[in-house]
């Protein structure tokens, strides 16, 4: 199933990574990358593991500093940003873990409550009622709210991370292979939420994966990084009309294997 064109403001830039490069040690993962991410817009990044997708996504999030070049993410220099500027940006920013990242010692309600508790302190009991409800809606799981991370689904548990991701109203959203270890009916159901939060909360994203099937479900426009650089983008049709040997092997493990 491939995703219906959308109308995109390909002036409004929300991220924009210019002429990053970053290396640990001697090697390197990313070689003076451009990109653009765009409002409301979901963008895929593809490669294969080792390739810097993950790096790219905590560079944006000012988690690791490139080496060369600079990334603007909301008006904001990231890399330039002190620890209390980062923070702020931070708050904008939503950041989906591959592995959900929920403290298991909390409930599903508590760990909602958790990201609200420490960034917006004037809260009320009722506010936070209130948010932790809406956005659990939001993600279809309201039955879960007094279980425990233990009691869930791989499904459920990715829910519940996107929902406290969602708790603070990002602007920006940054998945990190969403539909790893999934099976793939989950997977589907998850490529859906990532749509529907698309349109219910205004987000733009970047989705991090390596699965095509989520690719094509999920994305507006799609790169790929090949040898530390963006060298294919635009829609799936166009990124796969290729003979190059370095993007056929991926088409053909994703579907055809």
């Amino acid at each position: 199933m491939e995703k219906e064109a959308r109308n995109i403001n390909y002036e409004d830039v929300v991220i924009n990574v210019d002429k990053v490069s970053k290396s640990f040690g001697d090697l390197h993962i990313l070689r003076d990358v451009e990109l653009n991410l765009y409002n409301k817009e979901n963008l895929v990044v593809l490669g294969r593991s080792g390739t810097g997708k993950s790096v790219l996504i905590k560079l944006i999030s000012g988690l690791l500093k490139p080496d060369h070049g600079d990334i603007k993410v909301l008006g904001e220099l990231v890399n330039k940003l002190d620890e209390r500027e980062l923070r702020a940006l931070r708050q904008r920013i939503g950041f989906s873990f591959q592995n959900s990242a929920l403290y298991d010692s909390m409930t599903v309600r508590e760990n909602l409550e958790f990201p609200l508790v420490r960034n917006k302190r004037n809260l009320t009991r009722a506010e936070i009622n209130k948010e932790v409800e809406e956005v659990l809606d939001g993600v279809g799981l309201s039955q879960a709210i007094n279980q425990m991370p233990s009691e869930l689904s791989g499904g459920q548990r990715k829910r519940i991370g996107i929902a406290r991701t969602l708790i603070l109203r990002p602007d920006i959203m940054l998945y990190d292979e969403p539909t790893a270890g999934l099976d793939p009916i989950t997977c589907l159901d998850i490529n859906s939420l990532i749509n529907e939060v698309q349109e219910r909360y205004k987000t733009s994203s970047i989705i991090i994966t390596h699965d095509l099937a989520c690719a094509k479900m999920v994305g507006d426009r799609m790169v790929m990084l090949l040898g530390g650089k963006f060298e294919r983008q635009g829609t799936f049709e166009q990124i796969f009309d290729t003979e190059d040997e370095r993007v056929k092997p991926f088409y053909d493990y994703n579907f055809i294997v």
